[in-house]
């Protein structure tokens, strides 16, 4: 495992970047959560772009020679909900696919949603060409909960291999995911790469808080005045806020289905432990029923030994008379 150095970035004083965000204090009017926040600060800045790269995928920044946004969006146009694209599509040193979303709402289908753009990505190899040429892609979920509860992980890596000796089949296809919740579970390698730091700054919600992690690497500064500058622009906070009503929406949306479901498992409960006492209360009368079946056959046994007795005695009697 290669370690990284940790240190303090020098911050360039370059009067044409115009860092104006040093006096930038207090709350920040969107964290990077925000899904269009995030697109548009990747796509502005390709220096953070290559910096969450290389954490998630442990490179060296000289690594990349390249890392291209293949679905760019038009910065502060009106998006719609139907047809935005959440996915970041990037090609990485012209041989590698990249697929990064950034997924705050929990509905439920992550694990098939992530294999369907895996899969699709991959699906890429023209008609006649050989499958050798097909690009290898990595799907990248930065997730703000939990995916799976009962192993809850920081950042986790899925590779399509052998289950009994762990093979791997193929390299081609991979699916990482990082857990924005579950920052206290990462690893000295995730450390190592700086991952707990990004999962740091996607939920950091003041300056103070950016502006401090600025100071720790070239790629965080030039996120950092990217947001600055982002959000200096009307439009581009307007959709910041589409987005958050989107949210805020979806959010009641689910809750309100999460607590009719909670209705409808409370009442199935209900109504389960309504037959299961109906259950007993039959299971009862129909053992009450038995033992009275086999008291009748028993009251009816003994009756029958009691007419064979006094038919016994009448015998006994006429046979004494009979000897007088």
């Amino acid at each position: 495992m290669r370690n990284q150095q940790q240190y303090e970035y020098p911050i360039k004083q370059d009067k044409e970047l115009n860092y104006s965000y040093f006096d930038a204090t207090g709350k920040l009017a969107y964290q990077l959560t925000n899904d269009y926040l995030f697109r548009a600060v990747m796509q502005k800045s390709n220096t953070a772009l290559k910096g969450l790269i290389c954490s998630l995928l442990h490179l060296k920044m000289e690594e990349i020679t390249s890392a291209v946004i293949s679905n760019p969006i038009e910065l502060g146009d009106s998006i719609d909900q139907k047809t935005y694209i959440l996915d970041i599509k990037v090609v990485l040193n012209d041989r590698v696919k990249l697929n990064i979303e950034l997924q705050v709402l929990n509905q439920g289908n992550w694990p098939e949603r992530s294999m369907e753009y895996l899969c699709r990505s991959f699906d890429q190899v023209a008609r006649g060409r050989d499958y050798l040429e097909a690009m290898p892609v990595v799907q990248i979920g930065i997730l703000d909960f939990t995916l799976f509860p009962e192993v809850p992980e920081f950042y986790a890596t899925y590779k399509f291999m052998n289950v009994k000796n762990y093979w791997i089949y193929s390299d081609k296809v991979r699916i990482s995911v990082v857990d924005l919740t579950q920052i206290g579970l990462a690893t000295e390698e995730d450390k190592s790469y700086g991952i707990d730091q990004w999962a740091r700054f996607f939920i950091a919600s003041t300056w103070e808080e950016v502006k401090m992690m600025a100071k720790t690497s070239e790629s965080m500064e030039e996120a950092v005045e990217t947001i600055y500058r982002l959000l200096a622009d009307e439009k581009v906070r307007s959709q910041c806020e589409a987005r958050e009503d989107y949210y805020r929406q979806q959010r009641y949306v689910l809750g309100r289905m999460e607590a009719a479901e909670k209705r409808e498992a409370e009442a199935n409960r209900r109504m389960a432990e309504a037959e299961q006492k109906a259950a007993e209360v039959e299971q009862k009368a129909a053992e009450a029923e038995q033992k009275a079946v086999e008291a009748e056959r028993k009251s009816a046994r003994l009756q029958e030994r009691l007419e064979e007795l006094l038919a016994e005695n009448e015998r006994l009697r006429r046979q004494a008379e009979g000897r007088q």
